[in-house]
């Protein structure tokens, strides 16, 4: 990691922090770049089952893109690689929460987008602010699937902010939570998640994305090869022994 991005691990649940509230924990490169090196650290991690992506601070979870620094390297089509999506330029395998403490703007928004979950303060606003300032949002493709398609296009074509019950309303939230309680919170359903066998946890992931990717009958088909390896493993066979013994399960992720 670098000062801008920090990574801790609590009790299986890593953290990834930008780290930059005097700038709004805007996307410069120091930024970008410890945010690719921290999901990489997660990834190879074996102590972290779920990632947890967050801001310093209360007023900005991420403002997105450093405009100063965009328009001093007179950034025109950002690569695909700029920042993570994950999925797209970047595999994580483990489940993934944006815990949203303030503005989620532009590259902010991505970035709680990109993520599994979301758990936000009740404070924090979301908006595709690109339209206001000639910019653009490609990666906004897959919001017609997570919200309802015609406010997925309110969003897009207004870059008007959405307040965090709104957001909750419509589904892009999970949960929300006061500002001081959103770390409690948002550990809470990491942990719960963070119990549950490994290899189970990874296929469900696959399994909720498929209908995205591929027509309804494939999807079933795929999701029957993904699950296949789940219901062969040892653990399945723990699983069952541990309701039988009435003890918690010891997973070995095999």
């Amino acid at each position: 990691m670098n000062d801008d991005v920090t990574y801790e691990v609590d009790n299986g649940v890593a953290w990834l922090t930008i780290n930059r509230p005097q700038a709004r924990n805007s996307l410069n490169k120091s930024v970008r770049d410890g945010l690719f090196e921290g999901v990489r650290s997660f990834n190879a991690d074996d102590r972290a089952k779920v990632l947890v992506l967050t801001g310093t601070g209360e007023k900005a979870f991420c403002a997105g893109g450093d405009l100063k620094e965009m328009a001093d390297n007179q950034l025109t089509v950002p690569p695909i690689d700029f920042v993570p999506q994950f999925g797209r330029n970047i595999e994580v395998a483990k489940p993934t929460i944006a815990a949203v403490n303030g503005a989620a703007m532009g590259g902010g928004f991505l970035l709680a987008q990109t993520c599994d979950l979301c758990v936000a303060s009740v404070t924090a606003t979301f908006a595709i602010s690109e339209v206001k300032i000639g910019r653009g949002s490609p990666w906004a493709a897959p919001l017609s699937w997570m919200i309802p398609a015609r406010i997925a296009m309110e969003i897009s074509l207004t870059g008007a902010p959405l307040s965090a019950q709104r957001a909750y309303e419509i589904g892009f939230v999970n949960r929300l939570a006061e500002p001081s309680e959103l770390r409690t919170r948002t550990q809470e359903l990491a942990e719960l998640i963070a119990a549950n066998a490994p290899l189970s946890v990874a296929a469900g992931k696959s399994t909720t994305y498929l209908s995205a990717e591929c027509p309804l009958s494939e999807a079933f088909d795929r999701a029957e090869q993904i699950w296949e390896p789940v219901y062969l493993s040892d653990d399945a066979q723990e699983g069952m022994r541990a309701f039988r013994e009435k003890r918690r399960p010891e997973w070995k992720a095999r």
